[in-house]
């Protein structure tokens, strides 16, 4: 009889624990925008950890820190990272407001403080319920090559300079109003007349 009382003991803080966790997570309902508790922080970074795997963490990077492979991953990290990450790798991005959870500040300890093996293992498979996608296996010649080079770039992100920032803005992705302005910017360099500006059509 004792027992079977402190069974449902048990039973009713569990239950107890989990509507709390509940209530905390769904807070702001389902809204990305809404910020996650110290709770959900906690929980989420710890899994993080456990879901890499333990060979994963020792792995070491074969691309050397050159200025050859720096260039290149930092070219590839504005072309295919800063819309959700920032040039400067820390979040302050149109799209990483907008993700649950919001992107991690690259800069700070809690990704600096991971091994290369952990860090390249993260972009190659990306982090599920979160908005960081999968890149491995884009290229099957590539050997991960690129990866282990924005691994390089990262650890080089907290030592960026505001000109290796402008440098950047040269390969981040343009949506279609950039691309006309270049264009019309060309037309002009090269004695054309440029096209008037074309206002977007709004359809009903």
């Amino acid at each position: 009889m004792k027992r079977g009382y402190i069974i449902l003991i048990v039973l009713v803080l569990l239950i107890g624990v989990a509507i709390a966790a509940g209530a905390m997570i769904l807070h702001n309902g389902l809204s990305a925008r809404a910020t996650p508790t110290a709770l959900e922080a906690f929980f989420a970074q710890n899994a993080h950890r456990l879901s890499i795997p333990s060979n994963a963490r020792g792995m070491h990077n074969p691309m050397p820190a050159s200025e050859e492979n720096l260039n290149h991953a930092r070219e590839h990290f504005a072309d295919h990272c800063s819309s959700c990450h920032g040039n400067d790798g820390g979040g302050d991005t149109m799209y990483g407001k907008g993700l649950y959870p919001k992107p991690p500040d690259l800069r700070q300890s809690r990704t600096q403080n991971l091994s290369d093996g952990e860090l390249f293992w993260i972009i190659e498979n990306g982090v599920r319920f979160t908005g960081m996608p999968a890149f491995g296996g884009a290229d099957e010649h590539n050997n991960g090559e690129d990866s282990w080079k924005l691994v390089r770039f990262i650890r080089h992100l907290p030592h960026l300079t505001a000109e290796e920032r402008m440098e950047m803005e040269r390969y981040n992705p343009k949506g279609p109003e950039d691309r006309e302005e270049e264009q019309r910017e060309e037309e002009f360099l090269i004695g054309g007349t440029p096209q008037p500006k074309t206002e977007p059509t709004h359809h009903h």
